[in-house]
């Protein structure tokens, strides 16, 4: 989430009245993340999520998105739902964005996960790749292995900038995933994106995921290895493997992983930690000026990424290989 488009209170109480969510009483843009423009809007009836998607989401792409919230609610996962305004659509048009009213969703993000948190995200995302199963819809990752080298070509001209040789590094790890990338492992519908900050706690209980627009047909256990860098790293950006434990023991309670995709898992660790090192560099040289947002420390996932290149077995992420 993010702010890149400013909405005026006279366009937005225009918008509101196609709905039946009250009257406007307040709004402020929300700062966290990076793609869309979001805004907490307190109505007569409520609070609701306003979002404005940015250039870098297609329209064609928005039904996957909301489609996929509404699928995964149906099958009793508590997400974020589109509201439908009164001519029963739920897509319009705010500041020359197309926008959607999004269900507020209750609870706090965790900023330091525990082994239980860990635990209840693996739940979560096996019940949420079993649930995505039977979802008509499909959607193929741009930011998958086929779209790093285009990533690496937008950035790598400025990445000494951000840290020593870092350009070759980048270059070497991408020819070597390119290569060896496993491509036949159980492929189906994946967040993509689901940091601790897009999942929701009620005290120690996971109240819901949120924010789906990186969501997409992808490998299922590429989604798992995305988890396991954003939940499973300390601050001195050393791997907790009592996390990984719990994540990964939850997960595969719920959704078995298989001899082959447990023996990929180090390199899809490695894949993921690429795919956020280079979209953070990107964001880092390219952020808009006047835009609230933050851009978040690529390095974070050098790091990462170089604890990955040790990793030889799913042993040393915490379930056996």
């Amino acid at each position: 989430m993010a702010v890149y488009t400013d909405v005026v209170a006279e366009d937005l109480a225009q918008f509101l009245a196609g709905y039946d969510i009250g009257e406007l009483l307040a709004y402020k843009g929300i700062a966290e993340g990076v793609e869309n423009s979001n805004f907490l809007v307190h109505t007569s009836q409520g609070n609701f999520i306003l979002t404005l998607y940015e250039k870098r989401v297609a329209a064609k792409d928005l039904p996957f998105f909301l489609g996929l919230m509404e699928h995964l609610a149906s099958r009793d996962l508590t997400c974020p739902q589109p509201v439908k305004n009164r001519a029963g659509e739920v897509l319009g048009t705010v500041a020359g964005r197309p926008a959607a009213i999004i269900t507020f969703l209750d609870g706090m993000w965790i900023r330091r996960p525990s082994p239980a948190h860990c635990a209840a995200l693996g739940s979560a995302l096996a019940k949420l790749h079993l649930a995505g199963l039977d979802f008509p819809l499909k959607r193929a990752n741009a930011l998958s292995v086929g779209g790093w080298r285009a990533l690496y070509e937008h950035c790598s001209a400025r990445a000494n900038e951000v840290q020593r040789d870092l350009r070759s590094f980048l270059a070497k790890e991408l020819d070597q995933l390119e290569r060896n990338w496993p491509r036949s492992l159980p492929q189906g519908v994946i967040h993509a994106d689901l940091f601790p900050d897009n999942v929701f706690f009620l005290g120690n209980k996971l109240s819901g995921l949120i924010d789906f627009y990186f969501a997409c047909t992808d490998t299922l256990a590429y989604d798992v290895a995305i988890c396991l860098n954003a939940w499973c790293f300390e601050i001195d950006h050393s791997y907790n493997v009592t996390k990984g434990m719990s994540l990964l023991q939850a997960y595969a309670a719920v959704r078995p992983l298989s001899a082959e995709e447990r023996q990929s898992l180090p390199l899809l660790a490695r894949g993921a930690a690429l795919r956020f090192l280079l979209t953070r560099l990107v964001d880092w040289f390219d952020v808009p000026p006047g835009a609230l947002v933050r851009p978040k420390d690529p390095m974070e996932y050098f790091r990462k990424l170089r604890f990955h290149q040790t990793v030889n077995s799913a042993r040393d992420y915490g379930i056996d290989g």
